[in-house]
């Protein structure tokens, strides 16, 4: 297979997503940007990328394609099948760029700009090409955020628009293809909108900048970023539809609530044509059906942010403390200890509809970080320069388990000597036992990487619940070979 290769003329925070969408997607990238600072720039935006879009995939990308710096457009466009220009945004310079661009690049390379605002037209206004020139304008992070606007005018040849959606899909983008000219495209000006009243909200002193990110990243934008408007809206409708939802929300239009009031005027067929797209975007499904797939989306969306411990999942964080209160040893140690008790989160769950086998060894390893804070192997004590690293672990799945159970793991410490912790752990969905684990854990210095003895309050403290297990009956499976079920 020939090797691609995309030249990136601009290489600031948009042309450098640009190089790394290209380049971890296999491409050859040819860089021309007179800012001496661009190779360190790009370079940082690249290393951002191979940390964090590989992830999103669950197959190998293809190998790293070459990233070089030219001196010259020319010698950065000769021969290449994309070229991207990203330089600030002024018509006349722009103009100027497509002309040094169209007397080295091929004639069937195609030419995007990451314009937020000029019309293709504009652009194609000096050009020695004209049908070779459209919009590609992405959005930041290029290399992980998928839309790109693809707004061709009636001078771009067909062709070229047809290879620009082959190429753009190619390297894992979106291209929303834009029918018709118009300033800023499509999303920009969904995004003017709401900016300009979020500019309004300050100056009339009705909210701060964050509580407005607030009102944002807590509610709607969640909504948006797995259905956009329209089908969270048909939702709202009810079983009756969009077209209810236009009926029961549509004159509100008409009342002060904004600033932006040059609204359409809601004529029958402006409803006939919202309901009816609405319908063949959406009414496949039944209204039921939405609300399971938005509650899914949701549930994935606002765990990934609790992982991270940002926006609306810190909030859930939060919660989780609040409702937990304050953790500590049981006073009755005779028993094993309850280390986990929760509900099975919808994405815990496989094609079978049970929880993957994965998320067992994630209960578990909660459990055993859950029995290394009980003893005082906290964050504070892990700060001091110590802490417990799993050296061996032996699951047994013993029955299955679906979303929203709630299950519960009790955890025995068979040995706390020395440098070892050695636990056994239960699963349980009520009284039926689902899964069994064990985790031989060893005691490590942190700065030296080796096994260490336990700081003594520590060592005390596991000591006394080892010693109380140790009155306990051997647990059935414990140290069983794989295969051996009793």
């Amino acid at each position: 297979m020939t090797q691609k290769t995309a030249a990136i003329i601009g290489g600031g925070v948009i042309g450098g997503g640009w190089a790394a969408r290209f380049l971890l997607m296999g491409w050859d990238v040819r860089v021309f940007d007179p800012d001496p600072e661009a190779g360190r720039k790009i370079t940082e935006v690249l290393n951002n990328a191979r940390r964090s879009l590989p992830g999103l995939s669950d197959v190998a990308l293809p190998a790293e394609g070459q990233l070089s710096f030219h001196d010259t457009m020319s010698a950065a466009v000769t021969g290449v099948d994309w070229v991207q220009e990203s330089v600030p945004e002024r018509l006349e310079l722009k103009r100027k760029v497509y002309q040094t661009l169209q007397e080295h690049c091929p004639h069937d390379a195609v030419i995007g700009s990451s314009t937020s605002g000029f019309k293709p037209s504009e652009l194609q206004g000096c050009a020695t090409r004209p049908e070779q020139i459209v919009v590609a304008h992405p959005f930041n992070p290029v290399y992980l955020l998928p839309l790109v606007e693809l707004v061709p005018s009636d001078k771009t040849a067909p062709q070229i628009v047809a290879r620009a959606k082959e190429i753009l899909t190619e390297v894992g983008m979106y291209p929303l293809h834009v029918r018709a000219e118009i300033d800023a495209h499509i999303a920009d000006r969904f995004l003017e909108a709401v900016w300009r009243e979020a500019l309004w909200l300050i100056k009339d002193g009705i909210a701060t900048t964050e509580e407005i990110d607030n009102a944002i990243r807590y509610g709607f934008g969640l909504r948006w970023a797995q259905m956009g408007l329209f089908e969270t809206y048909r939702i709202a409708g009810g079983e009756a539809g969009m077209r209810h939802f236009i009926e029961q929300f549509g004159p509100c239009l008409e009342w002060p609530w904004t600033k932006l009031m040059d609204v359409p005027e809601l004529t029958d067929e402006l409803i006939d044509a919202v309901a009816d797209q609405s319908d063949a975007q959406s009414g496949m499904y039944t209204i039921r059906e939405l609300e399971r797939a938005r509650d899914n989306n949701l549930v994935t969306i606002l765990r990934g942010l609790k992982a991270q411990d940002w926006g609306a999942g810190k909030l859930l964080n939060a919660q989780d403390r609040r409702v937990e209160g304050a953790i500590g040893l049981p006073d009755d140690l005779g028993k094993p200890i309850v280390t986990v008790e929760r509900a099975v989160p919808l994405d815990w769950t496989d094609y079978n509809g049970h929880m993957n086998e994965a998320r067992y060894l994630q209960a578990f390893g909660d459990a055993t970080d859950r029995m290394m804070a009980l003893v005082g192997c906290d964050a504070e004590y892990i700060a001091t320069g110590g802490s417990y690293f799993t050296a061996e672990t032996h699951i047994r799945h013993l029955d299955e388990v679906h979303a929203g159970a709630v299950i519960r793991i009790e955890t025995q410490v068979l040995n706390g000597a020395g440098k070892k912790m050695h636990v056994f752990h239960r699963m349980y969905d009520g009284a039926r036992e689902l899964a069994t684990g064990e985790h031989m854990l060893i005691h490590v210095s942190l700065e030296t990487r080796r096994a260490s003895d336990p700081a003594p309050a520590l060592a005390a403290t596991l000591a006394k619940v080892a010693a109380a297990h140790a009155a306990l009956p051997m647990p059935e499976g414990a140290g069983k070979a794989v295969g051996v079920k009793g």
